[in-house]
């Protein structure tokens, strides 16, 4: 396995502009790495997208910031943070670490910055909702790594309060048909895939966010 994701374009590194929708609509950011830009797809197909369409389809209208960018770590994550929460928004998903695990760095170090970036967000916008996205280790790194690059995710969400969404890959890695010829990033199906299971977690928030709006 590569020691990186690849680069996408510069582009990605950018927030889309929000989708259209019915107003009133949540307002959700999403935070990641080439997975959630949507690395070798169209900005349309990029999973963020999709799960604005599956969220349309089920009348929980979502206004979408997409900021995902290629190839960043969680300590990259935790310096742009700043800048990315710019965007105001009622729901932020954080999708990072993927690119830590491939490095073989520290979870311990990946924990550190999950937190922080966590402590940022409640700093900057105290009533967002937050969702952690479970994100897995290569087992090339034995199976004690994977083990607590896995543990850690359910560590950091039970000691911030914070939901945890199941793992962003699930039914999708490993499996060629669902992913792009680097095995890594997936393609459309692979993405369609992807965005049911964040839309699973991702949903009941929606709704809590809806109805503290309507307040």
């Amino acid at each position: 396995m590569r020691a990186d994701v690849e680069q996408a374009s510069a582009d990605s590194s950018r927030p889309s502009a929000p989708s259209e929708s019915a107003a009133p609509a949540t307002k959700v950011l999403f935070v990641g790495t080439s997975l959630t830009a949507g690395y070798g797809l169209t900005p349309e197909l990029a999973y963020p997208s999709v799960v604005a369409r599956l969220a349309e389809a089920d009348g929980l209208p979502i206004q979408l910031t997409n900021a995902g960018l290629s190839g960043e770590t969680s300590a990259g994550a935790l310096r742009r943070m700043e800048w990315v929460l710019r965007a105001p928004a009622d729901v932020i998903v954080i999708e990072t670490g993927a690119n830590d695990a491939l490095r073989g760095l520290d979870p311990d170090s990946t924990r550190a910055n999950l937190k922080r970036i966590i402590g940022r967000i409640r700093e900057a916008q105290p009533a967002a909702e937050i969702v952690l996205v479970q994100m897995e280790a290569p087992p090339n790194y034995g199976i004690g790594y994977v083990r607590r690059f896995r543990a850690m995710y359910a560590d950091v969400a039970r000691d911030e309060d914070v939901v945890l969404a199941p793992f962003l890959l699930d039914g999708v890695a490993g499996l060629p048909e669902l992913n792009q010829a680097d095995g890594i990033h997936p393609n459309r199906r692979g993405a369609e895939l992807v965005a049911a299971n964040v839309w699973k977690a991702l949903k009941p928030v929606v709704k809590r966010a809806e109805s503290a709006g309507g307040d």
